[in-house]
């Protein structure tokens, strides 16, 4: 039986472990990265080297985001056709995703190097930083078409049901890079560019296990020959419906840092930003099991779909809903009891501990809701209907949050902008929960719906496999 198959077979409960596991770790082991990669810069390079870092970044997301869209939007045509059962569609796919990929990062690679200063300038690299920066970006610009392909290629394995190969792509340049990090900066003495070439390395490795995966393992079921390769405009109106929601949330997630970095400054100065730093490294850490249940969801959702099986998708949406929210419920319990502890980990300032603990509580305060949110926007990416999919993802961050940073403050102060996370998430998911429940009453036919108790799914599955 093909892997794919399971999402199509295997109890919902168990099908979302597998694979919401699997991506919630790899989140998990990002984040820390991006961390420790910043600490050892601080502390044996200096300010300079965090300020560098800190400019080359947003670019390197930027970058990734392409892969990232890229891979979502084909991963998304893929579950539906191997959910159809039409391999010959989903290998076309694969292999303009991987033409698509491969040229985005070869121009992306060319306009850096060609537009070096321009780019870094563009992006805050003023004064002393554009050396720094320009030593750093100089070296890792050669991984961008390696990351563009992991970032790609991660989201593929998803939808062929390989939750802990996907799970290893992002492990490998995350524990690489710590590995390496202490080596070429502290024992070669290489400074800033030896966290360059650690990253740049991380990124060769990513890739490779990869291109091992797809071409010489023998586990991908995507048929790939070199006409695939060949661009279809059908094929990339559908890969770019789709992924251009990705890169939509990543635009206004910048825009929000803007906003944000503006009325923290105006209404807290320098300490109000630091607040916010820290809150964001929590979030980083809190939110990571409800990210990875949200990826998990996207395949099994997506599979079964395309398979025309309604009462699968009720019933992954229903599991995935309620696990997220009682994730949520208890990660805002722990921010509610230990929001001190916390922010002790970060900073031993006076100054910080004292307002940080109360804002933090207030930014999560509707924690529990977002999961309606996060699963409502993933399930219409899931199921290839782009519209409503771009405009519930950025539903909180564009239509509320922005919006709310700018006005309440005005009345409120400092605190507003804390104010503003809440009624943005109570907002965001009012919305997503309406037009989730019209879709389902509308697309998911409720007289073909049975819920399906997962001890039977077990016993049929056991069944099938013995025949």
């Amino acid at each position: 039986m093909k892997t794919s198959q399971d999402l199509g077979i295997r109890p919902i409960g168990n099908l979302l472990t597998k694979m919401a596991v699997p991506a919630s770790i790899g989140i998990l082991v990002m984040s820390i990265y991006f961390i420790v990669d910043t600490i050892f810069v601080g502390r044996f390079v200096g300010t300079l080297g965090i300020a560098a870092i800190t400019v080359v970044m947003p670019i390197m997301f930027l970058i990734s985001s392409m892969g990232m869209a890229i891979g979502v939007g084909g991963s998304s045509v893929i579950s539906r056709a191997l959910g159809g059962d039409n391999y010959k569609h989903a290998g076309a796919v694969f292999g303009n995703m991987i033409s698509l990929t491969l040229a985005f990062a070869l121009l992306l690679v060319g306009l850096g190097t060609f537009f070096m200063d321009e780019v870094l300038n563009l992006f805050g690299a003023k004064g002393a930083i554009l050396e720094p920066a320009r030593v750093y970006f100089k070296i890792v610009l050669l991984g961008v078409p390696f990351l563009a392909w992991a970032m790609m290629t991660n989201n593929i394995m998803r939808a062929e049901g390989a939750p802990k190969m996907a799970m290893l792509v992002m492990l490998i340049p995350a524990v690489a890079n710590i590995i390496l990090d202490p080596i070429l900066i502290i024992y070669f003495d290489w400074g800033l560019a030896g966290a360059a070439w650690a990253t740049t390395i991380s990124y060769f490795g990513s890739a490779g296990f990869s291109i091992w995966f797809f071409f010489f393992s023998g586990r991908s079921e995507l048929p790939l020959s070199l006409n695939a390769l060949k661009w279809r405009f059908s094929i990339l109106k559908e890969i770019s419906a789709i992924g251009s929601v990705t890169l939509a949330r990543q635009g206004t997630i910048s825009l929000l840092t803007i906003v944000l970095n503006h009325s923290l400054f105006q209404y807290g100065n320098e300490l109000a930003v630091a607040i916010f730093g820290i809150i964001n490294r929590i979030s980083m850490f809190a939110n990571f099991p409800v990210l990875g249940i949200t990826q998990g969801f996207l395949p099994i959702a997506g599979y079964n779909y395309g398979a025309k099986n309604w009462a699968r998708v009720r019933q992954t949406l229903r599991i995935s809903i309620r696990t997220g929210t009682l994730i949520a419920l208890g990660i805002f319990t722990l921010i509610l009891l230990f929001s001190k502890s916390f922010i002790a980990l970060f900073t031993t300032d006076p100054a910080l501990l004292e307002p940080t603990p109360k804002a933090l509580i207030l930014v999560f305060m509707a924690t529990p809701l977002i999961v309606v949110q996060l699963i409502g926007s993933a399930y219409f990416q899931a199921v290839g209907k782009a519209l409503p999919a771009l405009l519930l993802t950025m539903s909180k961050q564009g239509f509320f949050l922005i919006p709310l940073v700018l006005i309440l403050p005005s009345f409120y102060g400092l605190n507003g902008i804390w104010y503003s996370f809440p009624i943005a998430d109570v907002l965001a998911a009012s919305v997503t929960y309406w037009y989730l429940q019209r879709e389902i009453r509308k697309n998911l036919p409720l007289e073909d719906y049975t819920e399906i108790p997962e001890s039977l799914e077990a016993s049929a599955l056991s069944a099938n496999e013995v025949n």
